[in-house]
C-alpha cells in the first residue's frame, strides 16, 4: 500500500512536469471518456506560457523529470506503434545533455571504481569535455599519450531503479484497466527499456559492444573503432583511445582538409548497412556527433551505449527485401515475408506483391536525390501491418538509424544515388550467403547438428540399461507385481520395442542424409 501511494506521487510529479511545460496541449482531448476530458482541461491550468514547439516542450518535461525519463523518450522514438508516428518523430530531436557534476566528484568515483589512487592511474586528468544523463566524458593522460575517461553520474543507479520501479507500475496498472494499452503490451515496453538501461550503467558491457565491434570491422577500410584500455575500466568507468579527429558535425574543416564529401556520405552509408548484414551488430546512435574522420580518413564512432543486433533471419530478411526492390522483384520481396513468418500464411502472396509494387514502383520513378531507403522501410512497415504483421522492435531501431545514417550521408552529397549506394554491400552479401558458399556452410551446420545428436545416443542407451539393471535388481528382492500391472508392462515393453525400431530407423536416416550432403 505504501510503496503505490510513493508510486502514484511520483507519477504526479511527473505528470504535473508535463502539465507545466505544455506537453499535455499535444493530447487529443476527443477520444477521451469525459471525466478524462474535465481532467485535462484542469491539468492544462497549470501550463506555462511558451511559443515551443511540441518537440521542444516534451523534451524539455523529459530531461526536468531525469535521466531514466531522458531514456524513455529517445526509446519511445524507436517504437512509433506505441506512441504514434508524428510523436515519435517529436522524440528523434530530444538531445542527452546535461550540466556535468562537480569534478570532485568524478575524480571520487573513478578512484572507487579502480581502487587505487587517481595520480597512480592517469598522469592527468581534464574537467568533462562531455555530460549526459548517466554519465559524462572526460579527457585524460596516461604513459601512453591522451585518453577519453567515461564515469557514471553518482547515485544515478539507485534513482533509475526508483524510476523503473514507478514505470512498471503505471504499466501494470494501465494493462490491468485498458485494453489498448495490453495491445500496445505497456509492460514489455518497461521491460525493454529496463534492460537497455542495465547495459547502459554497467560500462564493462559498453567496452564489450566496443570489443565485439572492433573485432567485426578490423579489415574495414572505411571505418574503425576506439582502442580499449581494459586495466582502467571498471563498472562505473569506461577507459579508451582519445580520437583526435574532425567531427562530422564540422563541415567547414572537413572540407579544409580536402576530404571527398560526398565518397565520406557513401562510405558512411555503406558502413552501416555493412555491419547490419555482414555482422548483425550495429551502432544504433550514429548521429554526426558521435562521428569523427581519423588523421587516416577513416570514418571513427564513440559512445556505444545503444547497440542494434539483427539475427541470421533478419538479415536475410533485410538483404532480400533491399535486393528485391533495387531490381523490382516484389513478387519476391513479399515472399520474403511469409517465408520469414512475419506475415500470416492466410493471407496472399500475390495481393501483398501488389500492395510492396505501391511502394517500389514510385521511388523508382524519383531522382535518385530524391530515393530513402529508411522512408521506404517505414512505407513497408506501415503496409505489413494490414497484413497483420507484428512489430519487430529490431527492425524498427534499424529503420530509426537508417533515418539519422541517411540524414548525414546527404548532408554530403544532396544527390546521392541509395540504390547504387547499397546495391554492392547488399549484392556482395546474398551472394556469400545465399549462393553456393552459403548453401554449403548450411550443410556443414546441419551435419553439425545431426552429429551432435548422434553423439547423445550412446548416454541415452547407456541411462536405460541402467534403469534396466535397477529393475531387475528390484524384482530380483522380492518385488511382487499385480498381474494388470504385468500386463502393463508387457504392452509398454512392445510399445518400447516399436519406438527402438523407429529411433534406429531415423538415425539411419539422418546418417544417409549427411552423408549425401556431404559427397
Amino acid at each position: 500500500m505504501i510503496s503505490s501511494l510513493i508510486h502514484l506521487v511520483r507519477l504526479g510529479r511527473a505528470g504535473f512536469v508535463f502539465a507545466r511545460e505544455g506537453v499535455l496541449s499535444l493530447v487529443d482531448p476527443a477520444p477521451l471518456p469525459p471525466p478524462a476530458r474535465l481532467g485535462l482541461r484542469i491539468a492544462r491550468l497549470f501550463e506555462r506560457p511558451s511559443g515551443a514547439d511540441s518537440s521542444v516542450k516534451l523534451a524539455a518535461a523529459l530531461t526536468r523529470l531525469g535521466p531514466t525519463y531522458v531514456k524513455l523518450g529517445q526509446f519511445l522514438a524507436t517504437r512509433p506503434d506505441v506512441v504514434g508516428a508524428a510523436l515519435a518523430r517529436d522524440l528523434e530531436s530530444l538531445q542527452d545533455k546535461m550540466a556535468p557534476f562537480p569534478q570532485a566528484e568524478a575524480e571520487a568515483q573513478v578512484a572507487a571504481a579502480l581502487g587505487k589512487p587517481l595520480r597512480e592511474i592517469y598522469v592527468f586528468f581534464g574537467p568533462a569535455v562531455a555530460a549526459a544523463s548517466i554519465a559524462q566524458v572526460h579527457k585524460a593522460e596516461v604513459a601512453e599519450g591522451p585518453v577519453a575517461v567515461k564515469v557514471l553520474r553518482p547515485g544515478v543507479e539507485r534513482r533509475l531503479r526508483q524510476d523503473l520501479d514507478t514505470l512498471y507500475f503505471a504499466a501494470r496498472t494501465a494493462e490491468r484497466h485498458s485494453a489498448e494499452a495490453r495491445r500496445l503490451r505497456m509492460i514489455e515496453v518497461v521491460d525493454t527499456l529496463a534492460r537497455s538501461v542495465t547495459i547502459e550503467m554497467d560500462l564493462r558491457l559498453e567496452a564489450a559492444a566496443i570489443a565485439e565491434m572492433r573485432d567485426n570491422v578490423k579489415d574495414d577500410p572505411d571505418f574503425r573503432v576506439p582502442t580499449l584500455d581494459w586495466e582502467r575500466t571498471a563498472r562505473q568507468v569506461l577507459t579508451l583511445e582519445w580520437i583526435d579527429g574532425t567531427p562530422l558535425t564540422d563541415r567547414a574543416a572537413l572540407g579544409a582538409r580536402g576530404l571527398d564529401l560526398p565518397a565520406l556520405g557513401r562510405a558512411l552509408m555503406q558502413t552501416f548497412l555493412r555491419h547490419a548484414l555482414r555482422d548483425g551488430f550495429f551502432h544504433a546512435d550514429m548521429h554526426p556527433g558521435n562521428l569523427f574522420v581519423g588523421r587516416d580518413g577513416r570514418i571513427v564512432a564513440v559512445d556505444f551505449g545503444i547497440m542494434g543486433r539483427l539475427a541470421p533471419k533478419e538479415r536475410r530478411f533485410l538483404a532480400e527485401i533491399l535486393y528485391g526492390f533495387i531490381t523490382r522483384d516484389y513478387h519476391r520481396t513479399a515472399q520474403v515475408h511469409f517465408e520469414a513468418g512475419y506475415v500470416p500464411p492466410h493471407h496472399s502472396v500475390e495481393d501483398f506483391a501488389q500492395a510492396i509494387r505501391a511502394i517500389g514502383e514510385p521511388i523508382h520513378n524519383k531522382p535518385a536525390s530524391e530515393i530513402s531507403m529508411a522512408k521506404l522501410l517505414t512505407l513497408l512497415f506501415e503496409v505489413t501491418g494490414l497484413f497483420d504483421m507484428k512489430t519487430r522492435p529490431e527492425l524498427l531501431l534499424l529503420q530509426k538509424t537508417m533515418v539519422v545514417v541517411e540524414g548525414v550521408a546527404r548532408s554530403f552529397d544532396g544527390n546521392l544515388d541509395m540504390w547504387a549506394t547499397a546495391e554492392p554491400v547488399v549484392r556482395e552479401w546474398i551472394e556469400r550467403n545465399l549462393g553456393a558458399a552459403g548453401r554449403l556452410e548450411e550443410v556443414a551446420a546441419g551435419a553439425g547438428e545431426v552429429g551432435r545428436f548422434i553423439g547423445t545416443v550412446p548416454a541415452l542407451l547407456g541411462r536405460a540399461a541402467t534403469l534396466a539393471d535397477q529393475i531387475d535388481a528390484a524384482t530380483r528382492d522380492g518385488l511382487v507385481l499385480a498381474p494388470e500391472t504385468v500386463a502393463a508392462i508387457g504392452q509398454a515393453e512392445a510399445r518400447r520395442g516399436r519406438w527402438t525400431s523407429i529411433a534406429l530407423w531415423v538415425i539411419a536416416g539422418l546418417l544417409a542424409i549427411v552423408i549425401w550432403k556431404t559427397v
